[in-house]
Formats: structure tokens, C-alpha cells, sequence
């Protein structure tokens, strides 16, 4: 017979139940959903901890989520626990309908396997329905329809009566998980749905690419922004600019319309645009202000399109990067120039000599020579140094630098020659792209050769300017001979400083009467006095001349001239040089 409680108990869980139920249509997402499930028992159904397993793709259970203990919560949430042990437990408890119990006296087999766990150590049950800390109560939940997929698993304990449920809970438990089941499915379908959506309004945006969603991130861009034709008479045509590219360049938008970005590029960068792919497509080029400077900017493409079937466009996102470009150069000249005069270093100078050199023989050189192709220097092909009226040197392709064909040394605003648009005769070799280097066969006669000549300069005098007036005077005679050094030798040529008191000079397009002389006329402009903070210091110069010819490395290029520097240096150690 019932209480008279009894009647009032259950329409009191009815109205709990039917109120976290209400709850669990609340939820937005599905993390939401499993929380509001696990907070639905404690509240609800007079539970103390409530734990919701829900299965994987892979079939296995993972706790995603947790309410009673934050301890518990911190433990297990997240872990997981295979479907093969969780299949045992369902198998092995008793059934209350769709609810699974395992009492404590049988659960102690379950203690080593991988399902987490929870619970506390408490007395043995004082009557036969007491519950205990090693009871387990699941409660399975399973989507709608004829093949009862399991979608979780709800675990229950602590009752807060402290006993086993009875009929009237163990139906508000499984009602709540079958309405659980059907919250967590429509949670599902709700988040397959919205990420379906998303992908479809996302296709839709391309495909549409709508110029009114589009026009506010393109006007107000902070960086450059440009729409070009593709394909066509008219590819690669401006159609838009923003103002931001407008601004960087010195141009009106009305203006930027008649150009294409080939239009704008500096002619040296022409190869690096037209190596760029529309799609996804990187460059680092410069491009022409109204004012005739050229900035440079970083390019990155992308293709948009109107509607699927309509024409495509290339989106090019323009920006500023001649800060970092500046940067760059600094670091560059600070890597292969010397600190204190300014002078290509020793790495610099090995650098530009090897460009010079191939590991071929020169005598297959003066064979090739003899064939009429890719001997000794070639000026006009090269573009090199050539002799003004009088003997007087001319200037190579860049001032202060030395570039001599393919290999050459280019500012590092420059990119590396590239080989794709040249030719070759047809059943020339390998290494005939290359002006091979000779050397003159006739020692300090002058044969009519031209080479690179590696003149190997040594200051005699300087230890004891150094030793007698210090490091301050020292530094500053080595700037001053560096600058006449420099002075003294042509544009295209080399002046490096090898370390110490030690220079080398790269001239090419030389024959040996010119080296000789050209070591004269630097010796002479060495030796006037040197003012350095009101006192006049002197010092003398050596010089060996030396040949770079293919087949040699750089290594004996530059101890053959130091080893006659040294030659030079003894024939003279009887004329005596007053320093200071």
C-alpha cells in the first residue's frame, strides 16, 4: 500500500523531471547538450554525480561530460574507455527495463578495466536496499528508431535517499535518458546542419564572390589591393585599386586603370612577375611610383570569380615591404663588408672570385677560344670594362661593384640570374654558358691575353704606426688607403680588405702590362703622407699579381699572388720606408 507521501513525492520528480527535460531543448551546441544532460541528474533526479559517456566514431566511449564533483569532473572527463569493456558491463548487469545495475558484490571484477572510474570507500549496505559506493547504475541511451544505435551511456551514483532507486526512479531515469538520447541526436543534427550551412554559404560567397560583401575589406584595406582581367586581349588589366595601392604608388584610381602590374614593374623584376602563378602566387618585386622611384612590395594572388559559369578575376594583395627590404641590405653589407673600412671582406671577395671560376681546365678554355666561342674576356658580351681614349679605364655594369656575366656579384636588391630565357648553341657544353678565365703565359710579358688579374696588396710600414701611435691612427691610415684604393681603380673593379694590413684587388679585362701598371699607380697613391689628428704618417705598399684562370680554386688563386707579393717584398727589402 502506498504512503500518503508517496503521491506528493512523484508528482514532485514529475515537475523536476519535466523541468530539466525543458532544459536539455535550451542547450545551443552540443558540448551544451552532454553538460546540460549531466547537470539534469544532480538537479532532477536526486543523483549526487552524474557522468555522460557518449560514443565515438570509433566505437569507443569517451566521459564528455561531468556534474556533482569538480574533483571527479578534473579526473575523468575526457578519458576514454574501450566499447569491447563496456559491452562487458552492460552484458554482465541486471536489467531494470533499459537500465543496467551492477551490484557492489559482483562490480569488484570490474575494478582493473579501461572504463574510468569514480568512487569513494564507504561501509557495507545496513539494509538490503542501501546503496553503496561500489554499486553501479547505467542507464543506455539509444537513438530513435528500429536499430537502437547506442549514443551513450548515462552512470549514476550517490542517490541522495542513500538507496537503490525504485520503480517510480528507475522510470524517471530512463525516461530522462530516452529524452536525453533524443536531445543529444538533434544536437547533432543541429551542428551537422550548421556546419553544412556554413560550407554552403561559404561556396555561395565564391561562386557569387558579391561585389557589395567584398567592397569594404577591399576599399579600407590598410595595405594595397588590386583586381585584374584574366585571360583575354585585356589579361592582366587593372579593374579596381584601392586607395591604399593608390597612395603607395602616387597614382589615381582613374589613372591605375590604363596599367597592368607588367606596366609597373621594374624591368629587372618583369621574369619574377611573369614566373607568378595567379593562384596562390608569391613575388617579391619592385614597382614604379609616379614620381619614377619604385618601391618595393610583397605580391600575393588569388583567383575570384562572379558566379560559376561567369568570367574569373585575380585578386593581388600589394604590400609595403621596403622597410624590410632596407633592412636586408643593411644586413647584407654588414655581412659581407668590412666594419671599419667599408670594403668588400674576405668572404665577399672569395664569393665574387669563385663566380669567376669553374672547375674546368683553362686549356680546354683556350681550345674553346681557338674555336671561336667563350675564350678570354668579352667585353661586349659581357657588358664589361672597357678602355677609354688615352689607356684611361672605363666603367663596368655597376658602379662600385663587379659584375661580369653570369655568376657576377649583384646588390642584394638584385635576384640571381636566371638561365630560363637564355639560349645555348646548340651541342655546346656544359660549362660553355661561362666566359672561362685565362691567364697571360707570358709572365710579365704581356701577350695580348686579357684575364682577371688578382693583385695582393701588403702595407709595409704599418706595425709600427700601429705599435707607435696605436690602434686610433692605425684604423685611420687603413681607411684612408682603403679609400685610395678605391680612387685608383675603375667602377667595375674589386677593392677588398682581407684582414689586418692585407688588401686584394679584382681587375679584369687586363693584360699584364696593365696589372703592372695599375700596381704602380695604386703603390704611388699609397705612399703620400696620411694625416691623422695633426701628424703625418707614411706607409709603403707590396704588390703580387696574380692570374685567376678556370680550373683553379679560389684558394690558389689568392696564395699565388700572396706568394708573389712576398717575392716582391724581399726584391725590395734593402730600400728602406720611413714611417711616421
Amino acid at each position: 500500500m502506498e504512503t500518503e507521501s508517496e503521491p506528493y513525492v512523484r508528482l514532485s520528480t514529475l515537475r523536476q523531471l519535466h523541468q530539466v527535460v525543458a532544459d536539455l531543448n535550451t542547450a545551443r551546441s552540443l558540448a551544451d547538450t552532454l553538460q546540460t544532460v549531466a547537470d539534469g541528474v544532480v538537479a532532477g533526479l536526486n543523483y549526487e554525480l552524474a557522468c555522460v559517456n557518449l560514443v565515438r566514431p570509433d566505437g569507443d566511449l569517451v566521459v564528455a561530460a561531468f556534474a556533482g564533483s569538480s574533483a571527479a569532473e578534473a579526473l575523468i572527463t575526457g578519458r576514454v574507455g574501450s566499447r569491447s569493456s563496456w559491452e562487458r558491463r552492460l552484458s554482465m548487469a541486471t536489467a531494470w527495463g533499459d537500465l543496467r545495475f551492477i551490484p557492489h558484490t559482483e562490480g569488484w571484477v570490474l575494478m582493473e578495466d579501461d572504463v574510468p572510474q569514480w568512487h569513494t570507500d564507504g561501509p557495507a549496505p545496513r539494509f538490503e536496499d542501501e546503496w553503496h559506493p561500489h554499486d553501479r547504475l547505467y542507464a543506455p541511451m539509444y537513438a530513435s528508431g528500429s536499430g537502437r544505435e547506442l549514443l551513450g551511456v548515462i552512470s549514476v551514483d550517490r542517490p541522495r535517499n542513500g538507496r537503490h532507486p525504485g520503480p517510480w526512479g528507475q522510470e524517471a531515469l530512463q525516461m530522462y535518458a530516452s529524452q536525453s538520447a533524443i536531445a543529444i541526436s538533434n544536437a547533432r543534427l543541429r551542428s551537422n546542419m550548421q556546419r553544412a550551412l556554413v560550407r554552403l554559404e561559404r561556396e555561395q560567397q565564391a561562386l557569387r564572390a558579391s561585389e557589395e560583401s567584398f567592397r569594404q575589406a577591399f576599399e579600407y584595406a590598410p595595405s594595397g589591393m588590386a583586381i585584374a582581367e584574366m585571360g583575354g586581349d585585356q589579361h592582366g588589366r587593372l579593374l579596381r585599386t584601392n586607395d591604399a595601392l593608390c597612395r603607395l604608388l602616387g597614382r589615381p584610381a582613374s589613372v591605375m586603370r590604363r596599367y597592368s602590374f607588367a606596366d609597373l614593374v621594374h624591368p629587372e623584376d618583369i621574369g619574377t612577375l611573369l614566373r607568378t602563378s595567379a593562384e596562390g602566387g608569391r613575388a617579391e618585386l619592385r614597382l614604379g611610383r609616379r614620381d619614377g622611384t619604385y618601391v618595393w612590395v610583397s605580391l600575393r594572388n588569388s583567383v575570384v570569380a562572379d558566379t560559376a559559369d561567369g568570367p574569373r578575376f585575380l585578386l593581388t594583395h600589394v604590400e609595403d615591404i621596403e622597410e624590410r627590404k632596407r633592412h636586408e641590405l643593411q644586413l647584407a653589407h654588414r655581412a659581407s663588408h668590412d666594419a671599419l673600412t667599408g670594403l668588400p671582406n674576405s668572404a665577399e671577395l672569395r664569393s665574387r672570385l669563385s663566380a669567376r671560376l669553374c672547375e674546368r681546365p683553362a686549356a680546354y678554355a683556350v681550345a674553346d677560344q681557338a674555336g671561336g666561342y667563350g675564350g678570354g674576356y668579352d667585353s661586349a658580351r659581357d657588358g664589361g670594362y672597357d678602355q677609354g681614349p688615352a689607356g684611361q679605364p672605363g666603367h663596368g655594369a655597376h658602379a662600385g661593384g663587379y659584375d661580369s656575366g653570369s655568376g657576377g656579384y649583384e646588390s642584394p636588391y638584385e635576384h640571381e640570374h636566371e638561365h630560363g630565357f637564355g639560349f645555348e648553341p646548340a651541342g655546346v657544353g656544359p660549362y660553355d654558358h661561362h666566359v672561362h678565365m685565362v691567364a697571360p703565359s707570358g709572365g710579365d710579358i704581356d701577350d695580348g691575353t686579357k684575364g682577371l688579374a688578382v693583385l695582393f696588396c701588403d702595407l709595409d710600414g704599418f706595425k709600427s704606426i700601429n705599435d707607435r701611435f696605436g690602434h686610433h691612427t692605425g684604423d685611420a691610415v687603413l681607411i684612408e688607403v682603403a679609400r685610395r684604393l678605391t680612387t685608383g681603380v675603375r667602377d667595375g673593379d674589386t677593392v677588398a680588405r682581407l684582414g689586418g694590413d692585407e688588401f686584394v684587388v679584382l681587375a679584369d679585362g687586363l693584360g699584364a702590362a696593365d696589372a703592372a701598371d695599375l700596381a704602380v699607380r695604386l703603390r704611388n697613391a699609397i705612399i703620400p703622407p696620411i694625416r691623422v689628428d695633426g701628424r703625418a704618417v707614411r706607409v709603403g705598399a707590396s704588390f703580387g699579381i696574380g692570374w685567376a684562370e678556370c680550373g683553379m680554386t679560389v684558394e690558389e688563386v689568392l696564395n699565388s699572388a700572396d706568394q708573389r707579393m712576398y717575392v716582391e717584398k724581399r726584391s725590395r727589402a734593402k730600400v728602406h720606408r720611413r714611417a711616421g
